[in-house]
């Protein structure tokens, strides 16, 4: 199973990742890790990359491209994956198509998280950080034990400034921009499954395997 996961900051791409990953036995590939990794130990990629990590802009497509390429290219590529993060363009994922066709490897499926703005918004405006100990907080699921205390320190609470609201939306923004190709592609190809990413974790995970037609390792489902 080789599988893309596409959703906005917040609809729980990571989570599902990592649940697809530790049950189904894929490798959860995630362009951060990817991108902080290179940075380690210094590639040329990852030296490229630094200075807009460090100055807190985007990475250029052909940059992380060229990383993913690499991460594909060396040695054994992985097989069965869930890409967390990537591609978040039509550029990328028109780059990706051609690494994976390089490999001699299919999709499986591009997995669409829809989670509506305004729900985005209410969970990433209400996170707050301890501002000593960094423990965090959401004022609707998990809220500290007294308002704008940590209960682990006792320190002051903050909000940081991507999880303002003003700061969501305009990320959201440019979500939409970028993905909104990106969707019609895998949706042209057949790919694309789209699934409610709203709820609690465990019905959203079976969700999607139901999207997948997964039926287990026993069962008739793709594998």
């Amino acid at each position: 199973m080789r599988l893309i996961l596409l959703g906005p900051p917040g609809s729980g791409k990571g989570t599902q990742a990592k649940l697809l990953s530790d049950n189904l036995g894929l490798d959860h590939i995630g362009t951060g890790d990817i991108l902080r990794e290179a940075i380690r130990l210094q590639t040329p990629a990852g030296l490229e990359a630094e200075s807009f990590v460090a100055s807190g802009k985007l990475v250029p497509d052909v940059l992380v491209n060229d990383l993913i390429a690499d991460r594909f290219g060396v040695g054994d590529p992985p097989r069965r994956f869930v890409m967390d993060g990537y591609p978040r363009t039509l550029a990328q994922a028109v780059a990706f198509d051609q690494v994976l066709r390089q490999r001699f490897l299919d999709l499986t499926a591009a997995v669409q998280l829809v989670v509506e703005d305004e729900e985005i918004v209410r969970r990433l405006s209400g996170r707050w950080t301890c501002l000593k100990c960094k423990a965090t907080y959401q004022t609707v699921t998990r809220p500290p034990r007294k308002v704008g205390v940590c209960d682990r320190c006792s320190s002051r609470l903050g909000q940081r400034e991507d999880d303002k609201e003003e700061t969501i939306r305009r990320r959201l923004g440019q979500y939409h921009e970028n993905t909104d190709a990106l969707v019609e592609h895998y949706r042209r190809h057949g790919l694309l499954r789209e699934v409610p990413g709203e709820g609690q974790v465990q019905a959203i995970y079976d969700k999607v395997l139901k999207a997948l037609n997964y039926a287990g390792p026993e069962g008739n489902g793709q594998a």
